[in-house]
C-alpha cells in the first residue's frame, strides 16, 4: 500500500483544484452538511440559494478528498503507532502539528475541518496537546470518542466541548495550567477529511488570570517538541489582522524549518483585514514553503454549511479577496491540501519507520539475549556460576598467557603480555642503572679497603674469598629493593586485570560482584606474598655465595685482566704521574688516591675485574629468573588458583550461590524495560505489516 501510494504521487496526489464558483449553484438534498455543484447538464435551481454556493464534484463532499479510501489504511496505521506511543522508542511519526499565536483563530480552523464545536473562552483554550483524528464514514450519525489516561469517553457534537474541558481538567488540573500529556479526540463523521492533527496550546507571552508565570516557556517547550522532528508538518495558523513577521509561531517554526519545506500557513480572519492580504500571501516574507490558504472564520451562530457558503461568496465577490488565486482560498481547499500533504508524508516516511521498527526490535532482542538468565533453582545458579568462572578463566588465559587482545582491542591496559614485557624491560634497565652497577664509581677504593680488613696469615698475593663475598654482599644489598618492588608492582597490575575480567563477566550479577572482588583480591594477595618471599630468597642466595657455570664469566674476566699491566704501569711507574687513566669498559679513572696503596693494588684490580664480570651474571640472573618465575606464577594463577579461590569464597559460610537467585533491582528493571519495548515494537511491526506490500 505504501509503495503503491508513492508510485501514484505523480497523479493521484496532484493538488485538487477547487471547483469553480458561479451563480446558480445549489445544495444537494439528502446530505446534510454536504455541498455539491451543478455540472454542465444541471437544470433545476433553488431560487432562495441562487446567489453563491460551492461547486464540487458530485461524488465528493467539499472537504472529503477523492483518495481518502486509499490513504485511510496508512493513516490508521500511523494513528495506531501513535496510540502505541512508538515515539518513546525514538521513532518519529508523520504528524500535522497545528500551531499559532493565541487568538489567531486556530480553534475556528479546526472546527471548520471537523464540523464540531471546540472549547472557547478567555486565555488559553487548548491546555494539552489535542490529537484530532478525523475519519469520514458513510453513516449519517457522527461518532465522537475521547481517549486519555487509559480512559475512553463517548460524547456527541452537542457535548464534545464540555467533554474536552472535563478531560483537560483531569489531565492538566483545574485553572489555566498546561500539560504535555495528550488528549485524543476521534471524530467519525460523514464528510470530514481523513486527517490526524495535533492541536497545541496557543502561544502567549504574558500570563493572565491563574496562568503560571513561565507559561510562555512551557508552551514553547511543548511546541518545539512536536515541530522539531523532520517528519512533522507544521500547520501555522496566522491572523490576517497581524504582521506575519511578528508572529511567535512563525519564529518558532523557522527555528526548525528554515526553508519552510514542511510548513503550510492558513490565514484566518480574511474578511477582517482584506487590505494587502494578496500581497502578504504572494510576497511570502516569512518563507512558507508549502504555501498559504486563506479562510473565513465562522461568525456567530452560523452553521458550518452557512459558513462555507459565505466563505465562497466572500472570495468570489470581494474586490480585494477575489484576486487571490482560488487554489489558495477556502476550507475545502485547506482540507484537500492537508490530506494531500499528509498522504505524501506518510508514503515518504513509512518505509523508514518500518526499517527503524525492525532495527530497534532486533537491538532489543539481542540485548535481552545478552542479559543474565533469570534463575529459579540452585542447580541453575550453580551452572551459571561455573559458566562465569569458566569464561573469566578463558579470558585471563587469553590475555595473560597467550597475548590475545580480541576481547579488549582498544584497552591497552588489558594487553597484558605486552605490558608485562615492558615492565620487565624497565626492571632490567633499573637494575643496570643502579649505582652498584657502575664499575667506574670509586674505582678500586672499596676493594682496597675490604682487602685491608680481610687480610690474614696466608701466602702473599692470594685473593681471599671473604673479601670477594663482602663486596658482593654489599652490592646485592644495594639493589635488593628493586626486585621486591618490581614483584609487588607486577602483581598490583595483575590484580587490576583479574578484577576487571571478573567484573566484566559477572556484571549481570551485582549481588555476587563483591564476593568476586574479594576473592580476586585475596588470590592476588597470596600470589604477591609468595613472589615477594621467592624474590627475597633469590636475593639471599646471591649474597650467600658466588657461583656460575656461565663461560662468559671467565671470558670477560680474561679480557678485563688483559689491561692490568698497562694500568699498573700508568699508576705506579709512569714518570708523568697522570691523574686519570683510561680503561676499556670503565672510561677515565681517577688514580691519584690509588698510588697510596701500591702493595694491594694488583689484588684490588684482580678482584674488581672478577666482580665486574660476575656482576653481569648476577643482574642477568635476577632478570631471567624473575621472568620465569612470573610466567610460572601467572600460569598457576589462571589454570589452578583462580577457580579454587573463587569457589571457596562463594561457597563459604554466609556467601552462598543462593544470592544468584535474587535478581538485582537494576537488572530486573532493565529486563522489564526491554521486554516492554519488544512488546511495543512487535505490535508496531504487526500494524505496519498489514499495510506494506
Amino acid at each position: 500500500m505504501a509503495r503503491q501510494l508513492q508510485e501514484e504521487e505523480s497523479g493521484l496526489f496532484q493538488p485538487t483544484q477547487p471547483a469553480p464558483l458561479r451563480r446558480g449553484l445549489t445544495r444537494s438534498t439528502g446530505m446534510k452538511g454536504h455541498w455539491r455543484g451543478r455540472g454542465p447538464g444541471s437544470s433545476t435551481l433553488h431560487q432562495h440559494e441562487e446567489e453563491y454556493s460551492l461547486e464540487l464534484p458530485e461524488q465528493n463532499a467539499p472537504i472529503f478528498a477523492s483518495y481518502n479510501v486509499r490513504i485511510r489504511p496508512l493513516l490508521d496505521a500511523v494513528d495506531s503507532l501513535r496510540h502505541l506511543m512508538i515515539t518513546r522508542e525514538g521513532i518519529e511519526l508523520p504528524t500535522i502539528v497545528v500551531v499559532g499565536d493565541q487568538s489567531s483563530g486556530k480553534s475556528s480552523v479546526l472546527e471548520s475541518l471537523a464540523g464540531i464545536n471546540l472549547p472557547r473562552g478567555l486565555g488559553i483554550c487548548t491546555r494539552v496537546p489535542l490529537i484530532m483524528r478525523l475519519q469520514h464514514q458513510p453513516l449519517p450519525q457522527p461518532e465522537l470518542v475521547l481517549k486519555f489516561n487509559e480512559k475512553v469517553v463517548k460524547t456527541d457534537e452537542e457535548h464534545v466541548s464540555d467533554a474536552i474541558n472535563r478531560a483537560t481538567d483531569e489531565i492538566a488540573g483545574l485553572g489555566k495550567g498546561i500539560s504535555d500529556t495528550p488528549l485524543t479526540l476521534e471524530v467519525r463523521k460523514n464528510g470530514v477529511p481523513d486527517l490526524t492533527m495535533v492541536d497545541l496550546p496557543g502561544i502567549t507571552r504574558v500570563p493572565v488570570h491563574d496562568q503560571p508565570k513561565d507559561i510562555y516557556a512551557q508552551i514553547r517547550k511543548i511546541i518545539m517538541k512536536y515541530i522539531t522532528p523532520k517528519e512533522s508538518i507544521i500547520l501555522n495558523v496566522l491572523s490576517a489582522t497581524v504582521d506575519f513577521t511578528t508572529c511567535e509561531s512563525i519564529s518558532m517554526s523557522k527555528m526548525v524549518d528554515q526553508t519552510g519545506e514542511r510548513t503550510l500557513a492558513v490565514v484566518t480572519k480574511s474578511d477582517k483585514a482584506p487590505e494587502g492580504l494578496l500581497e502578504k500571501v504572494t510576497a511570502d516574507d516569512v518563507n512558507i514553503g508549502l504555501g498559504y490558504v486563506c479562510v473565513r472564520n465562522r461568525i456567530g451562530d452560523e452553521s458550518y454549511e452557512e459558513a462555507r457558503v459565505e466563505e465562497a461568496k466572500l472570495f468570489e465577490t470581494h474586490p480585494m479577496l477575489s484576486k487571490i488565486d482560488k487554489s489558495k482560498v477556502g476550507v475545502p481547499v485547506l482540507a484537500r491540501r492537508l490530506v494531500q500533504i499528509q498522504a505524501e508524508s506518510i508514503a515518504r516516511n513509512l518505509p523508514a519507520i518500518v526499517k527503524s521498527i525492525n532495527e530497534k526490535l532486533k537491538l532489543n532482542v539481542d540485548e535481552l539475549k545478552k542479559m543474565p538468565k533469570k534463575m529459579s533453582s540452585l542447580s541453575e545458579a550453580m551452572t551459571v556460576f561455573m559458566q562465569i568462572i569458566g569464561s573469566a578463566k578463558e579470558s585471563l588465559r587469553k590475555i595473560l598467557l597467550k597475548g590475545k587482545i580480541d576481547e579488549y582491542p582498544d584497552e591497552e591496559k588489558m594487553h597484558c603480555t605486552a605490558r608485562l614485557v615492558e615492565m620487565l624491560n624497565h626492571y632490567s634497565v633499573e637494575l643496570h642503572r643502579n649505582a652498584e652497577s657502575n664499575p667506574a664509581k670509586n674505582f678500586l677504593m672499596e676493594e682496597i679497603k675490604v682487602l685491608g680488613e680481610t687480610k690474614g696469615i696466608w701466602l702473599p698475593n692470594f685473593l681471599p674469598h671473604t673479601a670477594f663475598l663482602t663486596v658482593l654482599q654489599r652490592k646485592v644489598n644495594g639493589i635488593s629493593t628493586i626486585p621486591i618492588s618490581f614483584a609487588e608492582k607486577v602483581w598490583n597490575y595483575v590484580e587490576e586485570v583479574v578484577i576487571s575480567v571478573i567484573m566484566d563477566h559477572s556484571h549481570n550479577y551485582h549481588q555476587l560482584q563483591f564476593s568476586f572482588r574479594c576473592a580476586g583480591q585475596n588470590l592476588i594477595a597470596k600470589m604477591k606474598e609468595r613472589s615477594v618471599d621467592w624474590v627475597m630468597e633469590i636475593v639471599e642466595m646471591e649474597k650467600q655465595t658466588d657461583y656460575t657455570c656461565n663461560p662468559e664469566y671467565l671470558s670477560d674476566w680474561n679480557k678485563l685482566m688483559g689491561q692490568q699491566d698497562f694500568f699498573m704501569k700508568e699508576v705506579l711507574n709512569d714518570e708523568e704521574w697522570p691523574s686519570k687513566v683510561k680503561l676499556k669498559g670503565f672510561g677515565e679513572i681517577e688514580v691519584e688516591k690509588l698510588r697510596q696503596s701500591p702493595h694491594v693494588l694488583q689484588q684490588a684490580f684482580d678482584m674488581k675485574m672478577r666482580m665486574t664480570a660476575y656482576w653481569k651474571i648476577v643482574l642477568r640472573r635476577l632478570v631471567d629468573c624473575m621472568a620465569l618465575h612470573l610466567q610460572l606464577s601467572v600460569s598457576k594463577l589462571v589454570n589452578k588458583e583462580f577457580e579454587k579461590e573463587i569457589v571457596d569464597e562463594l561457597m563459604g559460610a554466609g556467601s552462598g550461590i543462593e544470592r544468584m537467585l535474587d535478581e538485582s533491582p537494576s537488572v530486573n528493571a532493565k529486563r522489564l524495560k526491554i521486554n516492554k519495548s519488544i512488546e511495543l515494537l512487535q505490535k508496531s511491526k504487526e500494524v505496519v505489516a498489514k499495510i506494506m506490500d
